[in-house]
Parts: C-alpha cells; structure tokens; sequence
C-alpha cells in the first residue's frame, strides 16, 4: 500500500484525482446513483487541491469550462456528493473538501491550516468514541460529527517561527 498523500508534502496530486473519481463511480454505481457530468466535474475539480473550494469558486470553473451551469446546478451537484459521502462541508470556510474515506460512515475532523489554506482529513476513532460516549452521557443522540481544528502545517510552521502558541 502506498503512503498516504498528505497536502503538505509534495505528491503526485493527479493519483489523489483519479482515485477519487474511481470511488465515486463504484459508490454510485454500488448505490445505484446517478453520477452525471457535472457531479463527476464538480468532484473533480474539489479534489484539484488540497484547499477547500467554495460553491461560486465550483461555479466560476464549470463556466471556465464552457459548462453553462447556474448556482442551483452546483449546489445541487454538492448536495448529491455530501449525500454519497464523497465530500464534506467545511463550515468555518463555506466551502467543499473531498472525503479521504468515501462510503465509510465516520466523523468529518478537519486539521485546517490558517496559514496555506490546506485541510487534511483525520481518521480519529478514538476522539468519535469519546464524543459518543459523552453524548450518550448525557441521553444526547447524535446526527453528525464534525470536527474543524484550525492551526499550521508542518510545511507553514517550518516558514515561518512568529507563529502563535495555541491557547
């Protein structure tokens, strides 16, 4: 098995592309669910880069593209991804990231980087059961998890030593 392509560490991104696409089109033929063009160009394009792409950012590249998409068309395309779990909503940036871990039920963590704009997405299990058990404590049930840590990379910090201890 291959390392894990981690967004601050220089890797072929075109393999992170493809293998995404190839997920997505297994997910959705598996769910029997209807990846049309411009889902799969949508998800395409969120999986260019490791920094979370906003709706109108998807938007301005679709009409790049030639494609005559409107705002409802984009929306509904990322509705259509979230809902097969082939991407997460970043809350804090309104924007969309690609799901390192599509058709697995999990809990979205984020480590943002304030300073690149790059997300990685962390498999923590541990940290998911410790959130249920302390929902469960409190007879709370839950829908979704997920989790936004802001701070810098290791490539971010490396540039610059003015940055600030977290508190």
């Amino acid at each position: 098995m291959p390392a894990r392509a981690l967004p601050y560490r220089p890797h072929n991104h075109d393999l992170c592309v493809d293998h995404a696409l190839a997920q997505a089109r297994e997910i959705c033929r598996r769910d029997e669910a209807r990846l049309t063009p411009v889902r799969e160009r949508v998800l395409e394009l969120i999986w260019q880069s490791h920094k979370p792409l906003g709706a109108y950012d998807v938007l301005a590249q679709l009409s790049a593209d030639g494609h005559k998409a409107a705002p409802p068309t984009v929306y509904r395309a990322l509705d259509f991804l979230q809902q097969h779990g082939l991407v997460h909503r970043i809350a804090s940036l309104n924007a969309f990231t690609g799901c390192d871990h599509p058709g697995q039920h999990h809990c979205g963590t984020f480590l943002i980087c304030r300073s690149c704009g790059n997300v990685l997405e962390l498999a923590a299990p541990n940290v998911t059961a410790a959130i249920n058990q302390a929902a469960a404590a409190e007879t709370f049930q839950i829908e979704q998890i997920t989790l936004e840590i802001a701070g810098f990379c290791p490539r971010c910090q490396s540039d610059s030593t003015d940055q600030p201890t977290p508190s």
